[in-house]
């Protein structure tokens, strides 16, 4: 029995996931079970972090457009290193399509005139 606390909402369920069968206990919503079972199946998260902006010294924040593999967060942290923008850059502009093979694009969460 592997032990995990929920993430999907502020609960934070103390959630137990037989390790053969996915069958989730202790949680109080659908949400939960779906979690429990995909996070010993395959962990995934958002990443989010922030790139250099050409000119004055700034920063852009960024996300994945989706969920990861968090076996792919490093390489995707790395591509996410070596990128600078120039403004103007608006929301949801896509900065890194498919990072690191994942299907997910790094994408730009605020706009910069």
């Amino acid at each position: 029995m592997k032990e995990l606390i929920c993430i999907t909402c502020p609960k934070g369920c103390h959630l137990k996931v037989d390790e053969e069968t996915f069958a989730v206990t202790g949680n109080s919503c659908p949400r939960g079970a779906v979690y429990g079972a995909n996070e010993l199946r395959n962990p995934v998260r958002v990443v989010t972090s922030t790139v250099v902006v050409d000119g004055p010294a700034r920063r852009l924040p960024v996300k994945t457009d989706r969920p990861i593999p968090k076996s792919k967060i490093f390489e995707v942290m790395d591509e996410i290193a070596k990128v600078r923008v120039k403004a103007p850059v608006r929301v949801g502009d896509v900065l890194i399509p498919n990072a690191a093979g994942t299907d997910g694009n790094v994408v730009a969460t605020k706009s910069l005139p």
